[in-house]
């Protein structure tokens, strides 16, 4: 009708199909189009007036919804809609209170009061006011016992209050009215885990299962308990299960991955890292543990092909540098080693081991002016340190400054004796200065 400018008469039901097509197509011009012929052909026509409300909140509206919204309302006052309508367009302008008051005006009205509390629910979502959310979605649940997103919204009302315990009593009775419900199992497992009640969760993940032998969300987490018992071919077997149900994703061969090297079977586990690379090359964690289980095997070679590909993905994570420095240090390959420890700096990744790690390869590049400096930059945060103290001293005294040397030297002593051996370690031709032998003998001799 559009191409030929003929035009035809449609019934409201079929413009009302038109336009639900058009809008789950995100074809909202057409839509529109369809909204205005109909309203042509069916002036008094409620429905359309409320598709042209969405179309006036969708474009942000407001106020032209609103007026229609009023011209609704004076001829059906006892249309619930026009109360959904307008929470919705208080909830969009973040008035979440004044919605809940408008879904409230629908309520006694409407044939479809699980609905309305639904929208409820989320409203009081929106203001962490979990308790009358979790209310309204159990007014949901007793109207239709087979309701799992309101039992999920359940559920994290508790779980957002951490209330885990009262979560487990309300499955329970819930699973007592419905005992196959293989979703309601599934989150008492759930629970039951985050408690630390492992056994407890593998007997409801086992009951989901009975009840669904393809549900995914049950063999998922019956593996990840099947761990924390440190029960991992079982937990293996589990994972492999989803494998087949459902097609392979980098989360499940991660986790077969590291049941494997638990087992101490690294071959295997390797082989899972890398399959979960291949099923998403972009998910860093399938590269960082290759380049982990290469570092710890010695591999370094490979480890750094593997640290490198992870820091492709994300060079924003001090973790991933902090490791790409251990590896080039093992490779003896420090220049860069300091690049990565220096990047860690950056990153806000303040930890003392990065600044001690940083000064001794520095130290060791002979360095030792860019040394004192990072360790003066540590001392800042962290005072009266030992490991600080003692660099300051070596590398002092290796610059025949003996005043600042013996100083610093003095205030690692009185902080920790025993640790004087890091200068054997690190700084050897610091101890062949009979001062520096003399001062720790006298030391220990006060300390007698």
């Amino acid at each position: 009708m559009l191409k030929t400018k003929n035009v035809y008469f449609f019934d409201l039901d079929e413009f009302e199909d038109i336009i639900i097509q058009y809008l789950d197509m995100g074809k909202h011009a057409l839509a529109k189009q369809a909204i205005k012929l109909g309203l042509e052909q069916h002036p008094e026509s409620t429905d359309l007036k409320f598709f042209q409300v969405e179309m006036h909140v969708f474009d942000n509206e407001v106020d032209k919804a609103i007026l229609i919204l009023s011209k609704i309302e004076e001829l059906e006052p006892n249309n619930f809609e026009v109360y959904t309508q307008r929470a919705l367009i208080d909830s969009k302008s973040g008035n979440h209170e004044e919605a809940i008051n408008n879904l409230k005006k629908a309520l006694p009205i409407t044939f479809d009061k699980p609905y309305v509390w639904t929208l409820i629910g989320m409203e009081c979502l929106y203001l962490d006011d979990y308790e009358n959310a979790r209310l309204n979605f159990i007014n949901c649940i007793n109207a239709h016992i087979d309701d799992y997103l309101a039992l999920c919204n359940i559920v994290y009302c508790f779980d957002m209050k951490k209330e885990h315990k009262e979560a487990i009593i309300y499955l329970n009775s819930y699973i007592d009215k419905n005992p196959y419900s293989e979703v309601a199992w599934h989150q008492l497992g759930c629970q039951h885990y985050i408690l630390g009640n492992y056994k407890d969760a593998l007997i409801a993940f086992d009951y989901a299962l009975l009840v669904d032998e393809h549900f995914i969300g049950g063999y998922l987490e019956k593996a990840k308990t099947l761990e924390e018992l440190g029960e991992y071919q079982e937990a293996i077997d589990n994972y492999l299960i989803t494998l087949n149900i459902d097609d392979p994703t980098a989360f499940v061969n991660i986790r077969i991955g590291e049941c494997y090297k638990k087992l101490d079977k690294y071959d295997a586990a390797i082989s899972y890292y890398k399959k979960a690379v291949h099923e998403d090359p972009l998910l860093e964690k399938g590269w960082i543990l290759l380049a982990d289980i290469y570092y710890d095997d010695k591999n370094y070679q490979k480890a750094a092909y593997y640290i490198a590909e992870t820091l492709k993905i994300d060079d924003d994570n001090s973790a991933y540098w902090k490791r790409y420095s251990e590896i080039k240090m093992k490779l003896n390959f420090y220049e860069e080693a300091v690049s990565g420890f220096e990047k860690c700096l950056e990153l806000g990744n303040n930890d003392l081991e990065i600044y001690i790690a940083l000064v001794d390869v520095l130290s060791f590049l002979g360095d030792f002016n860019k040394a004192i400096s990072v360790l003066y930059d540590a001392q800042k945060i962290y005072k009266n340190f030992a490991e600080i103290e003692y660099r300051l001293a070596g590398l002092f005294l290796t610059l025949n400054n003996e005043n600042y040397g013996f100083n610093h030297l003095i205030v690692g002593l009185n902080l920790d004796y025993e640790y004087h051996v890091i200068l054997k370690e690190i700084y050897p031709i610091v101890l062949d200065n009979k001062k520096v032998q003399k001062l720790i003998i006298d030391f220990k001799k006060d300390l007698e």
